[in-house]
């Protein structure tokens, strides 16, 4: 894609929006194009994450008190687990 502020145009779709970009490639195979692609080098880095298991009640509990404070379990227990291990200060 071009690396214009005004417009940005996909290179083999012509489109201009990803929804543009989504509908093309929802009709068309790369296949078709593959000689006008080239190879590139890329580097994806993402955290590690480990899973508790939970008994259904205690997860229950979190949820509901997650739906109050408006934000996802997961985020709760890992708050909690910061403030129980000192890692951030409590209100």
């Amino acid at each position: 894609m071009k690396k214009n502020k005004d417009e940005q145009i996909s290179s083999i779709s012509k489109a201009r929006t990803l929804d543009e970009i989504a509908d093309y490639w929802d009709t068309h195979s790369l296949d078709d194009h593959w000689d006008e692609t080239h190879e590139v080098d890329f580097e994806v880095r993402i955290q590690r994450k480990c899973r508790v298991t939970l008994t259904p009640e205690i997860y229950e509990k979190i949820e509901k008190q997650a739906l109050e404070q408006g934000i996802l379990p997961e985020t709760l227990v890992n708050l909690w687990l910061a403030e129980r291990l000192h890692l951030i200060k409590s209100s």
